[in-house]
C-alpha cells in the first residue's frame, strides 16, 4: 500500500530540483546539489539525473561542449560529488545519427560526424584529467540503473553524506574508476 510521508516529500523535492538542474540551466543550483553530472551530450545526464532524483538526490547535470569552459561555480562546490561521463566514440556516433534522424536535421550537422565527437570526448577527457577527484564512468552499453549503482558504490566508499543516502533497491552496487 502507497503511503505518503516525508520520504515521498522529499523524492517529489528532489525531482523537481533536478528538472530545474538540467542541461546546466541554472548554474546557481549546483551549490544545493546532492550529486552534479558531466559528460558530453547524449550520455545520459538527463536520465540518470532523474533516475537519482526518484532515489531522492537533487541532481545537477551540466553538458561539456567543445572549447567551452565550465561554470567557475563547479569548481567551489564539494568536488567528491561531482562524476564524469564518457562513452565509447562510435556508439555516441550511433546514437546521435538516430537523434539527428528523428530531429530530421539529417547531414548539415557536424553532431554526428565522428571527428567532431572525438574531438568532443578529447576536451571532455583533458577536463577529467585535470580534476583527479571526478571519478569518470563509461556508460558504453550500460543501463541507467548499472550507472547509478557505480556512483551511489563510489559516495558510500566515500562516506559522503551517509545520513542522506539512500540505498538502491535492486541488487549489488558496484564500486571504483572506470
Amino acid at each position: 500500500r502507497f503511503q505518503v510521508n516525508d520520504d515521498y516529500y522529499n523524492r517529489i523535492a528532489a525531482v523537481e530540483f533536478t528538472v530545474r538542474g538540467d542541461d546546466g540551466k541554472n548554474p546557481r543550483l549546483l551549490e544545493e546539489a546532492d550529486l552534479v553530472l558531466l559528460g558530453v551530450s547524449r550520455t545520459s545526464k538527463t536520465p540518470l539525473s532523474v533516475f537519482l532524483a526518484h532515489k531522492g538526490f537533487k541532481v545537477c547535470n551540466i553538458p561539456i561542449v567543445l572549447d567551452q569552459p565550465l561554470s567557475n561555480i563547479l569548481f567551489e562546490i564539494n568536488q567528491e560529488r561531482i562524476f564524469a561521463l564518457t562513452i565509447d566514440p562510435e556508439t555516441l556516433q550511433q546514437i546521435r545519427k538516430k537523434r539527428l534522424k528523428t530531429m530530421r536535421v539529417g547531414s548539415r550537422s557536424s553532431y554526428g560526424e565522428l571527428g567532431n565527437i572525438l574531438a568532443e570526448l578529447d576536451y571532455a577527457d583533458g577536463l577529467f584529467r585535470q580534476n583527479p577527484l571526478w571519478p569518470v564512468i563509461d556508460v558504453t552499453q550500460r543501463a541507467v540503473e548499472e550507472t547509478a549503482s557505480i556512483i551511489l558504490g563510489i559516495l558510500s566508499d566515500r562516506d559522503i553524506g551517509s545520513s542522506d543516502q539512500r540505498p538502491l533497491e535492486n541488487g549489488p552496487v558496484e564500486t571504483g574508476q572506470l
